[in-house]
């Protein structure tokens, strides 16, 4: 791998991790001030509505200038998302901006993997970047739940500098403040992020060509036999992912008897079984074999099921870090393989945004879905069958779905074999 490879892990790194602690600190402020409880899966479907909204804009935006630059402004769109919930700015508002600089980073994230790197390497370089991402989400999450822990949090605050009157009172200030701060390192390391020497196009103003380019590459990859199996199971990863998030803390505080500093640590947990499943995945799948890791997905919806008859942490654990490391390994080939085809089929900031607009509707759904049945007041004990029941059923389509295709035509055989 190129040194310039590493610094993009860095950067996405802390970034990932930023996103993650607010995220946790944001539901804290949540709670501080007693808004509904279905208002903390709306922070998701916030965070996303920008991939959505902006999926048309944000590829081509990607693709006309170095991505490292891209990625810098971006980063600077998310610190200003932060400087908005610090000032008092209501939590929904003030991540929904974090969201929209996500959105634009995101392109340019992904699609300078394949500038930099040749397409052979996309699976490894992916489980490096998942693997990263996830590790940053473990941190993230539990540097959020350690800043709202009640005694950790007051010691913060107690401290004093002399001569400076930081004007910070509250644990949400003092948190935000210190999240801030990890935005600003990943400023720091996309400013040593290398020009790939990709020419760039000059970015074309008028929205209506911008649509109407998103609407050409958004059914040219969904036309793609390969591309269009590996982007929906990506979507359906990405959208239960999601939701998942807000299932393990309300499932660990009804059948755990856990608080959300203690349960966000189980996010966690859920990340580091998915971080050893991209690891897995990087060293054991090539190219040509992605495609065969699709059983996992209905596996990892059926184990979920599981988390109904447990009210043990030392059954939890390992029952979530295998259904993270079944995440982990079935969706890195996939991402790998729909980067791939979207290369070919478009430019990578195109083909990005693409996939971030199928994924992050996904999300935009599924939260929606799991926030107005908290709303009815459903059993997390229901939900939770629910989820399990439709994950399964939707890869077990996809499953039947590639099948047919390839009766018709062998796309897989044409795929590179080799590892390194």
């Amino acid at each position: 791998m190129k040194r310039g490879f590493y610094i993009i892990l860095s950067a996405q790194f802390f970034s990932a991790l930023a996103d993650n602690a607010l995220l946790i600190v944001a539901i804290f402020a949540l709670r501080d001030m007693h808004a509904p409880q279905e208002y903390e899966p709306l922070l998701k479907l916030f965070f996303t509505v920008s991939y959505v909204l902006l999926a048309a804009f944000v590829g081509a935006f990607a693709d006309s200038m170095p991505k490292g630059r891209v990625m810098l402004i971006s980063n600077g769109i998310k610190i200003i998302g932060c400087l908005m919930m610090f000032a008092g700015v209501h939590p929904l508002a003030a991540y929904a901006v974090v969201g929209l600089g996500a959105a634009a980073y995101s392109p340019a994230k992904y699609g300078i993997l394949t500038e930099l790197l040749p397409h052979r390497l996309l699976v490894v370089a992916n489980g490096w970047v998942e693997g990263l991402t996830v590790m940053a989400i473990i941190l993230g999450t539990v540097v959020g739940g350690l800043l709202v822990k009640p005694d950790i949090a007051q010691a913060l605050l107690n401290l004093d500098f002399p001569m400076i009157d930081t004007g910070i009172d509250t644990i949400p200030e003092m948190s935000i403040g210190i999240i801030g701060s990890i935005y600003l390192i990943a400023a720091a390391f996309n400013l040593y992020i290398p020009d790939t020497g990709v020419d760039h196009r000059i970015l074309k103003k008028n929205p209506l060509y911008l649509l109407h380019d998103f609407n050409h590459c958004l059914k040219l990859l969904w036309r793609d036999k390969l591309g269009q199996v590996s982007l929906a199971v990506t979507t359906l990863f990405w959208g239960a992912g999601a939701t998942l998030q807000f299932i393990v803390l309300k499932w660990a505080e009804a059948a755990l008897n856990m608080d959300l500093s203690k349960a966000s640590m189980l996010q966690g947990v859920v990340a580091v079984g998915v971080a050893i499943g991209a690891v897995l995945a990087a060293k054991m799948v090539t190219m040509r074999k992605s495609v065969k890791v699709i059983p996992l997905g209905i596996a990892m919806g059926l184990i979920v099921l599981g988390m109904n008859f447990v009210h043990d942490l030392w059954i939890a654990v390992p029952l979530l870090v295998l259904i993270g490391a079944l995440s982990g390994f079935f969706v890195v080939p996939m991402n790998a393989l729909l980067q791939h085809r979207g290369h070919i089929l478009m430019g990578a900031g195109h083909s990005i945004a693409v996939q971030n607009f199928n994924e992050n509707l996904s999300i935009l759904v599924m939260t929606g879905l799991y926030a107005l049945l908290v709303y009815l007041n459903l059993s997390v004990y229901a939900i939770i069958a629910l989820f399990g029941l439709f994950v399964s059923g939707m890869m077990y389509y996809l499953k039947k779905r590639h099948d047919k295709n390839q009766r018709q035509f062998d796309d897989v055989a044409l795929l590179d074999d080799t590892r390194n």
